[in-house]
């Protein structure tokens, strides 16, 4: 197990930019705004707490890449910004989020007030949540953990599809799990940047999911046809607890 932790200094050397542009728009927030700002430098902050690595076959172990500063990824020249034609963020839910309406109109609530925090400046604004099968995607069992999963690429032309004239983006989220091909395991999520859509699965973020008494395991996969999509009717929907809103 290992424990990435970063000093003040790596912070600041990171997020503090010296072009003009960022240092005019730093100077112009209130009192309020600059006190939240400088919270990010501070090491025991809730902004960037520690990161756990608990296996050679962690993301980041697995997959090293190249690290990006503040300024670095203000100047990318393929970075997608907003427009005062198109400022808005919206939500689209895919399938039940949650064991009851109330429940699931609870859940998508706390995660729009996030998304309107984090995407300060931006309107969030959500979509009326659709069935799997009006998606039209492909869907498999997982061999391995024996779960009903979604084709993220096919969620994705959906979602285009569905772009409104006034979006930066649209998010799909779910709690069916995703895979982007048949030869993967899974995937979180799937986004395609220049069509500005993508697709998110909070199916894992519950405290059960790789559990061997797993509700969401399906026997066998019985469709008649491609386009019969009644195994979703009342699918396994994992219980919104506190760790899994804080995962997601």
């Amino acid at each position: 197990m290992q424990i990435i932790r970063h000093s003040e200094q790596t912070l600041k050397t990171a997020l503090i930019s010296k072009n003009p542009v960022l240092v005019s728009q730093y100077e112009k927030l209130n009192a309020g705004e600059q006190r939240l700002m400088n919270e990010a430098f501070q090491p025991a902050s809730d902004l960037f707490g520690p990161i756990t690595l608990h296996s050679p076959s962690d993301w980041i172990t697995s997959h090293p890449e190249a690290p990006q500063d503040f300024e670095q990824f203000f100047s990318d020249p393929y970075r997608k910004t907003p427009s005062p034609n198109k400022r808005s963020i919206y939500i689209q839910s895919i399938g039940s989020l949650g064991n009851t309406r109330i429940i699931s109109e609870e859940y998508i609530k706390w995660l729009t007030g996030y998304c309107k925090a984090y995407f300060y400046g931006l309107r969030v604004k959500l979509l009326e949540p659709v069935p799997v099968s009006v998606t039209r995607c492909s869907f498999r069992v997982n061999e391995n953990t024996h779960n009903l999963q979604i084709h993220a690429g096919d969620i994705l032309k959906f979602l285009k599809k569905k772009k409104p004239e006034d979006a930066f983006c649209v998010v799909g989220i779910t709690m069916i799990d995703l895979y982007p091909r048949d030869s993967w395991n899974f995937v979180f999520g799937q986004a395609s940047l220049t069509d500005g859509v993508g697709i998110f699965s909070f199916a894992r973020y519950g405290s059960d999911f790789y559990s061997m008494h797993y509700k969401g395991k399906v026997k066998k996969l019985k469709k008649t046809s491609s386009s019969d999509y009644s195994i979703f009717d009342n699918y396994y929907i994992p219980e919104i607890t506190s760790v899994l809103l804080l995962r997601s």
